[in-house]
């Protein structure tokens, strides 16, 4: 029976789970390790702690190898964020986290040089001031001598992969978080960033998932499908022939359709959708959106104030309080990185011309109620744009455990709403390296075998509260 190491890193937590594929068609999970991850602020900018990272992995493939042999293990993180090497294969500072301020007012700069038109239709990666395109911009205009230091770019997956083997490689579905990769082609959009004076001399060769990237301790390392969210779509449980859409839910949320070619027309520039790379030769069209980066906040900042409540608890208060009192835009700038965000909700609330919400409970409430409203427009969008109609959406990773959450995505969509599996992002990593080493053909047997071993829960919408959500969405006119 193959035992595969899944470390899955996010934005909150890191883990290290180990599949077992049975020889009835089936596969076990055991999580053997789980560590914060987090961002740590030294001197003016926020990195993440990258020597922490990798005693934690050490630590969980110790671990797992006290249950008996590894067939393979492989990393999945975040997009966009990376680390540089210089001339011989040293780290070159330590990684910037993706809502470090130095990409401020680069997003401009950037357009200034190249029309954001332009670089669309070659890269088809909707503009967020955290993507790699702008962090490289803003380290070549404010740290010159890193740039003058380093000879090679690897995000983060590939950064850990090359620190755990020694070998450098760049994977495609984590390069495609980028905005500087080539929709169409597969390979760097080189012609057109030219013009912007960035080091392209950085960006290494591009390979597929599934690639070997060598040994550690004999234990084959295998890329995956470098990109968290690249590997949780892999994991949803969708029958062959069904209209459905994903939601990748936790920090983040990411709300797309799997298709076979990207979409990079006007009409989807100006709707600032993403083509992501995603496994096994397909491209996820989806929308990034703030996710419940809004409830941890508010968690961390009444924890601060003495009022410490658990996720549940949260979401119980929220349960009482009155649906739709007041609506932000998940996606507001104010509610990027606050100090405050009950605070920040609040004031965005009174600048729109609503009551702000009182007390907990309230608050939360307006969140949920938010990402739900989000969510139906951004499907909306996806439908206009591909012709599609969908009436399953499944909502994958830890988010999906909020049953509050689920039930107003239904509402708010319309759809019939499926969630599970919770590890959705780890079983994808796992199932694809167990394709990578011949184990299983493709995506329809994976996805199989997801159906088989995890159990779902289904929502329904109620056709009272759509009609509500539909006339919120003309109210805010979203």
């Amino acid at each position: 029976m193959a035992r595969i190491l899944a470390l899955d890193l996010g934005a909150e937590s890191g883990r290290g789970v180990v599949g077992a594929l049975t020889d009835a068609g089936t596969l076990t999970l055991e999580e053997v390790h789980r560590f914060p991850t987090g961002g740590v602020k030294l001197g003016a900018h926020l990195h993440w702690d990258l020597p922490f990272f990798m005693r934690e992995l050490h630590t969980a493939i110790e671990k797992a190898e006290l249950g008996g042999a590894l067939s393979s293990l492989g990393v999945d993180t975040w997009g966009v964020d990376f680390g540089l090497l210089g001339p011989r294969g040293e780290l070159v500072g330590l990684p910037v986290h993706y809502r470090d301020p130095r990409t401020v007012g680069m997003v401009e700069k950037v357009y200034e040089k190249v029309p954001k038109a332009a670089i669309f239709a070659r890269v088809g990666i909707q503009t967020m001031a955290l993507n790699t395109l702008f962090q490289v911009a803003a380290l070549a205009e404010q740290s010159p001598g890193l740039v003058e230091a380093s000879e090679k770019l690897l995000f983060m997956p590939d950064l850990l992969h090359y620190l755990l083997t020694g070998t450098a490689q760049v994977e495609y579905a984590i390069a495609s978080t980028s905005q500087m990769l080539d929709a169409t082609t597969r390979h760097w959009a080189t012609e057109t960033l030219a013009p912007l004076g960035l080091p392209l001399h950085l960006l290494g060769e591009v390979v597929p998932d599934g690639t070997q990237y060598g040994s550690f301790r004999n234990i084959p390392v295998i890329a995956p499908g470098g990109h968290d969210t690249a590997c949780a779509v892999a994991a949803v449980p969708a029958e062959p022939g069904e209209n459905w859409a994903y939601l990748s839910s936790g920090t983040w949320s990411l709300m797309g359709l799997e298709i076979p070619s990207p979409i990079l027309t006007p009409e989807a520039e100006a709707a600032n959708v993403t083509n992501e790379g995603g496994v096994l030769g397909t491209i996820r069209l989806l929308k990034n959106i703030g996710g419940l980066w809004l409830v941890q906040e508010c968690r961390r900042a009444y924890a601060r104030l003495g009022s410490e409540r658990s996720y549940d608890q949260l979401t119980r208060l929220a349960g009482d309080a009155t649906p739709l009192a007041a609506l932000v835009d998940p996606d507001h700038p104010s509610l990027y990185a606050p100090d405050d965000m009950p605070k920040a909700i609040r004031e965005l609330c009174t600048a729109t011309g609503q009551t702000p919400p009182e007390g907990i409970g309230a608050t939360i409430r307006c969140c949920l109620d938010s990402l739900g409203l989000k969510y139906r427009v951004t499907l909306a969008m996806l439908e206009r744009l591909t012709g599609r109609k969908i009436d399953t959406l499944h909502i994958v990773g830890g988010g999906s455990q909020n049953r509050l959450l689920n039930q107003i995505a239904a509402d708010a969509t319309g759809c019939r709403v499926v969630t599970g599996p919770v590890e959705a992002t780890a079983i994808g990593n796992i199932l694809l390296q167990a394709r990578a080493q011949g184990l299983i053909t493709g995506l329809d047997e994976l996805r199989a075998i997801v159906r088989a071993s995890f159990p779902v829960e289904t929502y329904q919408p109620d056709p009272a509260m759509t009609a509500r959500f539909a006339e919120a969405a003309q109210r805010a006119g979203w």
